[in-house]
């Protein structure tokens, strides 16, 4: 597994714990807003983190980090990811895994071998217009899959979706809504145009305040819980 990132600590990638977030490099979607180009095009991967540094600094800072992040890119394109997720709970430690949930039977495994215990997985659109959204070819069915596999799981998780308003619209969102209806924790996070995977997407916009908090009311009637990060 290629890692291209380490953040040694972090407040506010795993709710109600102190972690160190684990960057791997590679995704199979080319989402135009990504705010990780260095993570998806292998042109640009950064030098390689060393696994070893990572396992001495978290057998190191075990009493001060409570979970370990594994995001991306996308992680679960990775053929190595359990080994590796297995090597992190054995030292004790709580794992969160982000996914845009286009591999189901990576992340069924993960779930039946107990490796995970928190996954966000990002919904990029409403299943038909995922391809356009993401600028691949998508197995919407294994997006669909991937949602039904997190709602059995028993895990905690939570849903998110960027909203770039150039891209979604009010109608989208809330037919994601419906997509995942009755989840217990659905994110609406804002577009923030500083880094992209196209560069001409960092003139692009997300909704106002108020159109947030609209749009919130509206989806707490179709999801437990609603934030807008």
């Amino acid at each position: 597994m290629r890692i291209g990132g380490f953040q040694k600590i972090s407040l506010i990638d795993y709710p109600r714990k102190i972690s160190s977030v684990i960057f791997t490099c590679g995704c199979n979607f080319r989402c135009p807003y990504c705010h990780n180009p260095e993570l998806v095009m292998s042109e640009i991967f950064p030098e390689p983190v060393n696994e070893k540094d990572i396992f001495s600094f978290l057998k190191e800072k075990k009493e001060k980090v409570d979970g370990v992040v594994i995001t991306g890119g996308e992680p679960t394109i990775h053929p190595d990811l359990p080994r590796f997720m297995e090597k992190v709970k054995k030292m004790g430690y709580s794992i969160k895994l982000d996914t845009n949930g286009s591999n189901p039977e990576m992340l069924g495994r993960i779930i039946k071998y107990g490796l995970v215990d928190y996954i966000a997985m990002d919904i990029k659109a409403p299943l038909t217009k995922y391809s356009k959204i993401t600028r691949t070819n998508v197995d919407i069915e294994k997006i669909a899959r991937s949602i039904q596999l997190i709602f059995e799981s028993g895990i905690e998780y939570e849903f998110r979706t960027t909203v770039v308003k150039e891209l979604l619209s009010i109608e989208d969102i809330l037919d994601i809504g419906s997509m995942i209806r009755g989840a217990k924790l659905y994110v609406l996070q804002r577009f923030i145009p500083s880094k992209t995977l196209k560069p001409d997407f960092l003139s692009k916009t997300t909704l106002s305040q108020e159109e947030f908090k609209n749009l919130k009311k509206m989806l707490e009637k179709l999801v437990d819980k609603c934030f807008v990060r």
